[in-house]
């Protein structure tokens, strides 16, 4: 007689299954797509400081080739025609790039380490958002403050150097061991990353995590003014919420009503047109 399912299995039976493609074409199209979502997304949150901030996905079949945005144009304004696609040498590909091709070297130098580190891992977003960096200046990890900070339980992890801007390779490997096998990290003094197996969990968990930044330095004012301490939640259920909230398939799937959002205000779906077959 078969085991009774936990209520964990129950639950991710009821949440839906992210997309999936036959047609790597196809495939590629979409992630160049929900990518550029993605940008506008993270426009509409404010999360641009400048050039600064960058977000890159790869297929899960083509793992040296990485979506990346044109430097210096703005969130709001990027479109899947404008993407650059580039390998893990920094190469364009000159055929499937946007008209800008102005590659970020730092988002490069950052992503690539990260990338071959890091096989699992589809989308990479890191981005100088207000909290965050106020948050980074603290030099300590996430509390597992409240049910949504309890998505990050030991699985985010804090840099805790500042070398200024990365220009070598150098650094950007020192940042991809401190992330490790975690799906975040805090990096002092600069901002946050988060690094998942897909466009739509990235999205939510930066956003999460830059509210659980906000949240934490609120609580923890407040408590200061009181004269008491902020109380944590105990191990066992950060641990229990975790495996819910912070799992790929919770991320995906909460983070699937941004994108919904964005579809509806914008009017602008996916749609697939195979390019016409060439006749002898």
């Amino acid at each position: 007689m078969a085991a009774p399912l936990s209520k964990f299995d129950l639950w991710k039976k009821t949440v839906p299954v992210p997309r999936t493609f036959s047609d790597p074409l196809e495939h590629r199209a979409f992630l160049k797509f929900r990518l550029a979502q993605a940008y506008r997304i993270f426009g509409k949150y404010g999360f641009d400081e400048g050039v600064a901030g960058h977000i890159l996905s790869r297929t899960r079949s083509e793992k040296t080739v990485t979506g990346s945005n044109p430097w210096g144009v703005h969130f709001k304004f990027m479109q899947p025609e404008d993407l650059i696609l580039v390998d893990q040498a920094g190469n364009i590909q000159e055929n499937e790039s946007g008209p800008s091709r102005w590659l970020n070297g730092v988002a490069f130098l950052i992503h690539s380490a990260i990338h071959q580190a890091r096989p699992d891992v589809v989308c990479i977003a890191h981005s100088h958002t207000t909290y965050a960096k106020a948050f980074g200046t603290l030099g300590i990890p996430l509390d597992p403050l409240t049910q949504d900070s309890c998505a990050f339980y030991k699985d985010h992890a804090l840099y805790d150097e500042f070398n200024g801007i990365v220009d070598d390779i150098e650094e950007g490997v020192a940042i991809a061991n401190a992330l490790g096998s975690k799906k975040a990290v805090i990096l002092q003094n600069h901002g946050i990353l988060v690094s998942t197996e897909s466009i739509e969990s990235t999205v939510y968990f930066f956003i999460s995590l830059e509210k659980c930044c906000q949240a934490q330095m609120t609580a923890d004012q407040a408590a200061a003014a009181r004269g008491i301490k902020t109380r944590l939640i105990d191990p066992a259920s950060a641990a229990q919420t975790y495996e819910y909230l912070g799992s790929e398939l919770w991320g995906n799937f909460a983070g699937m009503p941004e994108f919904d959002l964005l579809e509806q205000e914008e009017g602008k779906r996916f749609e697939y047109v195979p390019a016409p077959k060439e006749t002898a």
